[in-house]
């Protein structure tokens, strides 16, 4: 699993191609919460969702219109012109507001309405809908959260519906607004961005999976009791992140299928079959981690299996040991109780008793008592009590 390929360095992701220097004109820093970005709480609830508006033309913002409603009636329909609108978790009023201005599908609106969808891409016309799950690594909890991203791409205009914090579009869009011409592309430059900084996002959480299974393995052969619980709950989390990544390769296989059908830019195909070549890295590397952690499984499981025989065998061993103790006492005992009863009846006072009055009698019950003994001893010792 360490035979990934390092990744490319970002200025050979998006080169800057040669030409006259331009003047970038500075975007402000969005903030992850609507709230930040609009102000007072008492604000339109659109207002509060619209995290970022712009129109963009040639690949530069000209405009930072203030609502839907204004974004399509600027948007002019000139080549080279699009908008980009990020909304933070909208209400559904929001959404099919934004449906009657760009002409969503009804499927595709109520998917971002209703969130928690598996990644995907949908083409309805000439719109793409793009479910994507970012993911990110919480160390201390040993947990992959997931986001969730809903990307709708138009000829004119690219919309994000993000349901959680992450990720941080606002990076994606100042990276590409630094690069003007990678951004003139299209809204389809901009779903490739998206798309990297998503798939990017995956190798810290491949990192801290690696970590953690590296971790499990020396605590299993250290004899670590709790690992049976952790390869569970690591395993549960690396399914998870498989069902995330997985469907990567649909999605990108899909967008390369209508390259030509739709005339994608070629340097933007290029850029596209990387990102296409990262996902099934991604996909390798976590179908790699869900058979390791079989096997550590496996391993750990016959580990308590020999353990737990070996345990079996010492008690087994110090039972048998603690018989043949029981077996011995029990056998003297017998042989003590002979002679005891023995001598206990011929210590009782009695008048009457025929061996009183005899020559033989004393010798007679201490030969009896002898024998009574030795037959004991020999019968025990041929059963292995002595």
């Amino acid at each position: 699993m360490s035979d990934k390929r390092p990744r490319a360095p970002r200025a050979a992701r998006w080169p800057l191609r040669a030409g006259p220097a331009r003047q970038v004109d500075p975007v402000p820093e969005q903030s992850m919460d609507p709230r930040a970005e609009h102000g007072s709480p008492d604000r339109a609830p659109l207002e509060r969702s619209l995290v970022d508006a712009a129109l963009y033309r040639d690949g530069r913002r000209v405009e930072t219109p203030a609502s839907l409603a204004e974004i399509y009636h600027r948007l002019p329909g000139e080549p080279g012109t699009m908008a980009w609108i990020g909304l933070f978790r909208p209400s559904p009023a929001q959404l099919w507001e934004a449906a009657g201005q760009f002409g969503l599908h009804e499927l595709a609106v109520e998917d971002a309405i209703v969130a928690h969808q598996r990644p995907k891409l949908e083409r309805y016309g000439k719109t793409l809908f793009v479910v994507l799950r970012p993911a990110r690594y919480l160390d201390e909890a040993e947990e992959v959260d997931f986001g969730e991203i809903h990307v709708f791409v138009g000829p004119e205009f690219v919309l994000t519906v993000r349901h959680s914090q992450t990720p941080d579009l606002a990076v994606v869009r100042r990276r590409l607004e630094a690069d003007p011409e990678l951004l003139a592309l299209g809204p389809e430059a901009v779903l490739y961005a998206i798309l990297d900084a998503v798939v990017d996002g995956y190798a810290p959480v491949i990192a801290g999976l690696l970590h953690d299974i590296d971790e499990i393995e020396t605590e299993v052969f250290g004899g670590d009791p709790r690992v049976s619980r952790r390869i569970y709950e690591l395993s549960r989390e690396v399914v998870d992140f498989q069902r995330a990544t997985r469907p990567l390769l649909t999605i990108m296989n899909g967008l390369q299928a209508g390259f030509q059908k739709y005339g994608t830019d070629e340097e933007l195909q290029r850029y596209l079959r990387d990102v296409a070549d990262h996902a099934t890295t991604v996909a390798e590397r976590v179908n790699g981690f869900r058979q390791a952690l079989g096997d550590i499984l496996t391993v750990n499981a016959t580990l308590v299996s020999q353990a737990q025989n070996e345990e079996m065998k010492m008690l087994a061993e110090a039972g048998h040991a603690q018989s043949n103790e029981i077996k011995k006492i029990s056998g003297w005992a017998a042989i003590l109780f002979a002679p005891t009863l023995i001598g206990t009846v011929y210590g009782m006072n009695f008048d009457h008793m025929a061996e009183l009055d005899w020559r033989f009698g004393y010798p007679f019950a201490l030969a009896l008592m002898a024998l009574v003994c030795v037959g004991l001893y020999l019968v025990f010792k041929r059963r292995d009590w002595l």
